[in-house]
């Protein structure tokens, strides 16, 4: 079976405190994000190779098996921290988690230390210049240090949408178009509707 993708749960929220503290304790900021982007890169893997992705999830592949091979393959190339996890993870059957886990633990690092990750999408690649701009903007705004990905879709015509954590802000042109459109059919509905009206009332008049 594939590792699970999706937003965190109350199994990922309490594996994630629980790492956040240990990396906390270990060695603050720095320990809790390499520890982040050492289990952010195991994904990564994992989604791109799908013998490695199912050797982390499979429920076929007894845990006792699977601790050697973890630790030939991990101890020595991630923090010993991360290879601790990973194995308790094993030793637990929550492997196979490890994506709701890493989401859950990603939101407490960026929580903690006043970071937002914000999706910013445009109809061609932006310039680092403006994505700067677009940096310094969202920090002033929000008070906190915005983690910036940039993306492309042509489909949006110009303008720039952002996704900031949870929230969309679309100052999109296909997205004004929309609201255009909406508007108008909007209006000529109420037209219609008012013409209507105006010849039932003559109607009943007669």
């Amino acid at each position: 079976m594939p590792l699970t993708e999706g937003p965190a749960d109350a199994v990922a929220n309490t594996y994630a405190k629980a790492l956040f503290e240990l990396a906390q304790t270990a060695g603050g900021r720095d320990q809790a994000e390499n520890v982040l982007g050492q289990l952010e890169d195991i994904l990564e893997l994992a989604r791109q190779n799908a013998r490695f992705g199912e050797f982390l999830s499979s429920r076929l592949i007894p845990t006792e098996r699977r601790a050697p091979a973890l630790e030939a393959i991990l101890k020595g190339r991630v923090d010993d921290l991360t290879y601790r996890f990973l194995q308790i993870l094993n030793a637990k059957g929550r492997l196979g988690h490890l994506g709701p886990i890493t989401t859950a633990f990603d939101g407490l690092v960026q929580h903690a230390f006043g970071r937002i990750e914000v999706d910013v999408t445009t109809a061609q690649p932006i310039s680092p210049e403006m994505l700067e701009e677009i940096r310094a903007r969202l920090a002033d705004q929000l008070g906190k240090d915005p983690i910036l990905h940039p993306y492309t879709d042509p489909a949006i015509l110009g303008g720039v949408r952002l996704r900031i954590g949870d929230q969309l802000v679309d100052a999109t042109l296909a997205s004004r178009l929309r609201q255009l459109k909406n508007k108008l059919d909007s209006d000529g509905m109420s037209r219609v509707r008012a013409k209507a009206a105006s010849l039932i009332e003559g109607a009943g008049d007669a």
